[in-house]
């Protein structure tokens, strides 16, 4: 067995890639490419995983999917229907998760700049708790409240100054990033609206970024949040309701396979930890240091919340491209007139537009062939996107040895032949664009019925114009 290969859920049947038992390159053919393919059994498969947390520990566990990592509306209902809650980042978010029928009290929402209309809409959808990134906006959410003569509920979210091996744009718990609020100005800010009838301060919140290779960040960053809790405790006599320990759980994107890979990166992509271990050692020295304190009652009837977004969605969605094109380019020139040595190109209809974070992040996706999966991977091939753009490829156009300069798929790999990019559900679709003109694809989700669900069409050359006015 392949190492990508996941029984009853990624396959080769008969030469061919099957997801949850269907066949992908006849998905290709019936609904096009490029073309996102999610499984409702590998979401609800995910979510079970992080929920095993909830036994690890001695309180009440809420989770929250981070929306901002996919928000088709099919994967929202998706995950509502596994029985999780839901974050968003903002007012859009807010409102797709209440029209996939979300919940106010099952919803959080994040954000380092809400506007007043996005303040407002969801202090009156009553959701559990607004995510205060600074003190302006903590005023601004009271005066929001007041005016509308409401109570909003409020949580804000610390810079715990805490690093970890990901990827320096996924840090978002350095004094460097642009999220939270300093310690020190939150617990100003209980001081100063402990008693206002127009907040309800509920928690604090913090994260320590996304693809973590190392769970003892997660314990770091609940300890910070304990002697915050404690303090605040002591100083104003507020007992906190929750703590947010954010989400970041890794998903491994090298699964043991394809091109070498360069070292640096390797520990990154390769990160692979249970969830609920890394909760459960976190909360045990929490509790230990509760008993140190003698402030094991203010653990009492708290709730821990995560919000894992990659960790649900990554390895749920795989991208079917075709190969439409194919060159070779010489290398180098040898000498006593012996061949040239050369690279092999194939150019798919799949660009950074639909995989951003393989340009921004150099972010790897494994690649196989879909029409030959039992076939040998062992032949080097250059691969690149569509789109008019010298970085639109699937290596690191810098030379920086961040990305393998080849993919390994089967000899002969010619025009027609479809290829699936593995793990690629989070933060792709996410943040696609129309860039050179070029139709957003479709989405299907195999239901865990095994039905497949076409839930969100292709676009039309009228959806590339749609808000145009002319």
């Amino acid at each position: 067995m392949n190492p990508w290969e996941i029984p009853g859920f990624l396959e080769i049947r008969d030469g061919r890639l099957h997801i949850d038992q269907v066949d992908a390159v006849d998905l290709a053919s019936e609904h096009g490419t490029p073309l996102f393919v999610f499984s409702e059994s590998r979401i609800r498969h995910n979510i079970a995983r992080l929920q095993r947390a909830g036994d690890a520990i001695p309180c009440p566990l809420k989770i929250c999917y981070a929306a901002k990592a996919m928000s088709t509306m099919g994967i929202l209902q998706a995950v509502r229907e596994a029985g999780i809650d839901i974050e968003v980042n903002s007012g859009g978010e807010l409102w797709k998760a209440l029209n996939a029928g979300f919940t106010g009290e099952q919803i959080i929402f994040n954000g380092t700049s809400k506007e007043v209309w996005e303040i407002e809409n969801a202090i009156n959808a009553g959701i559990y708790a607004i995510q205060v990134d600074s003190l302006y906006e903590l005023s601004l959410v009271e005066e929001t409240a007041k005016r509308r003569g409401k109570r909003a509920n409020v949580s804000l979210r610390l810079v715990p100054e805490i690093e970890s091996g990901t990827h320096s744009g996924l840090q978002t718990a350095l004094l460097t990033s642009k999220f939270g609020m300093m310690p020190d100005e939150a617990f100003s800010a209980f001081h100063t609206y402990k008693d206002s009838p127009h907040l309800d301060l509920c928690g604090i919140h913090l994260h320590v970024g996304s693809q973590n290779p190392d769970p003892s960040v997660y314990s770091e960053a609940l300890v910070m949040l304990f002697d915050s809790m404690v303090r605040i405790f002591n100083e104003t006599g507020t007992r906190l309701k929750h703590i947010n320990l954010g989400g970041g759980f890794p998903v491994n994107y090298l699964n043991e396979g394809g091109p070498a890979f360069p070292a640096e990166q390797s520990e990154m992509f390769s990160a692979d930890f249970e969830p609920a271990a890394a909760v459960q050692t976190a909360w045990q020295i929490v509790s230990n240091a509760a008993d140190d304190e003698n402030a094991r009652h203010l653990l009492d009837d708290i709730t821990l919340l995560l919000e894992p977004g990659r960790s649900i969605i990554a390895d749920a969605g795989i991208c079917l491209t075709t190969v439409r094109n194919a060159k070779i380019r010489p290398v180098s020139e040898t000498t006593d007139h012996q061949p040239l040595t050369t690279d092999h190109w194939l150019m798919t209809d799949a660009g950074f537009n639909i995989l951003l974070s393989m340009e921004t992040y150099k972010w790897y996706y494994l690649l196989i062939s879909a029409t030959r999966a039992s076939e040998s991977h062992a032949t080097m091939y250059k691969l690149a996107g569509p789109l008019c753009d010298g970085g639109d490829v699937y290596f690191d156009i810098e030379g920086m040895n961040r990305l393998p300069e080849h993919r390994l798929l089967p000899e002969n790999v010619g025009p027609g032949e479809v290829l699936a990019l593995l793990n690629c559900g989070a933060y792709s679709l996410a943040q696609a664009s129309q860039y050179n003109g070029r139709f957003l694809p479709a989405v299907v989700l195999i239901s865990s019925k095994g039905e497949v669900k076409h839930i969100r069409k292709r676009d039309s050359f009228e959806d590339l114009i749609a808000n145009d006015i002319y």
